[in-house]
């Protein structure tokens, strides 16, 4: 019981310190997302392309930081064995907004490409095909009652929710490191047009290495299964 109530313990802990890293990149994409609706030119900074493509981006803006949102209501166990009800309607709001942050995206690229060239634009419309099959798969195995493969899926878009946050976490740490050491080597390998070495691994590295680690993770130890 006492080793338990500690775990319960650490694991909300660990996922209010997550809530608190995340509020800056959510508004953040909040607030930017709804600037470019409403028409506001501040918004878009270096973005190009055709208006529907613009309008699709800011979407997806709004959409995604919900989703990075969810993503973290939805990995708490507590919340989730307490409230199932607020589980299961929290799930089925993340699998909305990950499906149109995954289309918004994807309606971008496929318009005005993306700032970083055809590698980007590869990666991240990867990363978008992952995100809707995920938004897809994970409520409709619940529908099916097929509560294993349910948890898999939505474990997967719970990394692939975080994606985004990740993806500026890792600039913001590799700028933090290499500033430290010296000014010389002060973001090294990242270019303004993300032409560098370490932009080129970022357009993947925010999300494979983690659904890599995931899946290797249930296939060793799988979870018990929960309805």
């Amino acid at each position: 019981m006492q080793r338990t109530a500690r775990r319960t313990g650490w694991t909300i802990a660990g996922l209010v310190l997550l809530f608190v890293l995340i509020q800056g990149f959510v508004w953040h994409s909040v607030s930017r997302g709804t600037l470019g609706l409403s028409g506001d030119p501040s918004a878009i900074e270096r973005l190009t392309g055709p208006q529907a493509s613009l309008l699709a981006l800011f979407a997806h803006m709004v959409s995604g930081a919900l989703v990075t949102l969810l993503s973290v209501i939805q990995l708490a166990g507590p919340l989730r064995d307490r409230w199932p009800r607020v589980h299961r309607m929290s799930g089925r709001v993340l699998s909305v907004m990950a499906l149109l942050t995954g289309v918004g995206g994807l309606i971008y690229i496929a318009l005005s490409g993306t700032v970083g060239g055809p590698l980007m634009s590869m990666g991240f419309g990867v990363y978008g095909v992952l995100m809707i099959t995920a938004a897809i798969q994970t409520p409709r195995l619940a529908m099916a009652r097929d509560y294993a493969r349910h948890r898999r899926w939505g474990l997967r878009l719970i990394v692939l929710g975080l994606g985004s946050w990740l993806y500026r976490l890792h600039y913001g740490l590799w700028y933090g490191i290499t500033c430290t050491i010296g000014e010389q080597i002060c973001g090294l390998a990242a270019e303004p047009d993300f032409s560098g070495l370490f932009d080129q691994i970022q357009v993947f590295a925010f999300y494979a290495p983690y659904l890599l680690a995931l899946e290797w993770w249930l296939r060793r130890a799988p979870a018990p299964l929960r309805t």
